[in-house]
């Protein structure tokens, strides 16, 4: 049975890297591809002759029509038994203006400037977004970090159908990630920041790692996340969510929140999920 997914997103945040990476990956790509002409695609790929299973279809921005074709198409790929994952790629409004000035490219969208531009092409997209089964924000990440994110994310050995989860650590100072479905605040344990000789440590270090989970509440935060997850990781499975991803955040995303997400991916494993760990706020 054939595999597709189907990229959307924001002009300027990053569909033809993504295209890239994808096909480095191994993936059929088709950049630029109108909806309307997904399902005549899937004809071909489920055709005995072919000898493609990965297909990924990166949607252009071609108007309003376009956009509403969309969900019909990926409706009509998942009536087929397949497994279907559209990944929407979102960042913001004024990274996308440093973009688009960077490149002198200009918009697609028609407006008085690019950022009323980019302002009307996020309210057209903003149903696709909603819908999508993973929204990756590359506000912060350059090319090279957004394929690292794009590897983790698409290139494990998962059994076909599982949900892949991801845990991001993060700092409260620099934002709230955007792409996330969880998010979990760990700023009530003690603060490695403060104490000499671990300030300039992350929380990969042993040092910080003893010093963060020899903590009572820590122990207590953790067992009761751990049973959390044990009960809504298998239920989001069996509703057929195809991605999970989990936010821990501290003030600076250095020493708690990674400690707590690294403990967190390990507890995880254990229920038979792989989780991608990443930490947004480490090199801040």
């Amino acid at each position: 049975m054939a595999e597709y997914l189907i990229v959307a997103g924001l002009s300027g945040a990053g569909r033809s890297s993504a295209a890239a990476t994808f096909e480095d990956l191994g993936w059929f790509v088709i950049d630029n591809l109108p909806p309307a002409l997904i399902g005549k695609i899937s004809e071909l790929a489920s055709r005995p002759s072919s000898d493609l299973d990965r297909f990924c279809f990166v949607v252009g921005r071609g108007g309003a029509e376009s956009v509403h074709e969309l969900s019909p198409a990926v409706t009509m790929l998942r009536s087929s038994g397949a497994r279907v994952r559209v990944l929407f790629l979102d960042a913001a409004d004024e990274v996308l203006v440093r973009r688009f000035e960077g490149t002198r490219r200009r918009h697609p969208v028609e407006a008085e400037g690019v950022l009323d531009a980019i302002v009307s092409e996020r309210r057209l997209l903003q149903a696709i977004r909603d819908d999508a089964d993973i929204v990756l924000d590359t506000t912060e990440l350059n090319v090279n970090e957004l394929r690292s994110r794009l590897v983790d994310l698409f290139a494990g050995s998962e059994a076909e159908g599982a949900m892949s989860t991801a845990i991001v650590s993060f700092g409260y100072k620099h934002g709230i990630p955007l792409d996330v479905d969880l998010v979990l605040d760990c700023r009530f344990l003690p603060n490695p920041h403060w104490v000499e000789g671990l300030r300039e440590h992350t929380g990969l270090d042993d040092d910080v790692r003893d010093y963060v989970l020899s903590r009572p509440e820590a122990g207590e935060f953790l067992d009761k996340l751990d049973d959390l997850l044990a009960f809504l990781l298998p239920a989001y499975a069996r509703e057929g969510k195809s991605y999970l991803s989990v936010a821990i955040g501290c003030t600076g995303g250095r020493h708690r929140s990674v400690t707590i997400a690294e403990e967190l991916a390990r507890r995880i494993r254990k229920y038979g999920f792989d989780p991608t760990v990443h930490h947004r706020d480490i090199g801040r």
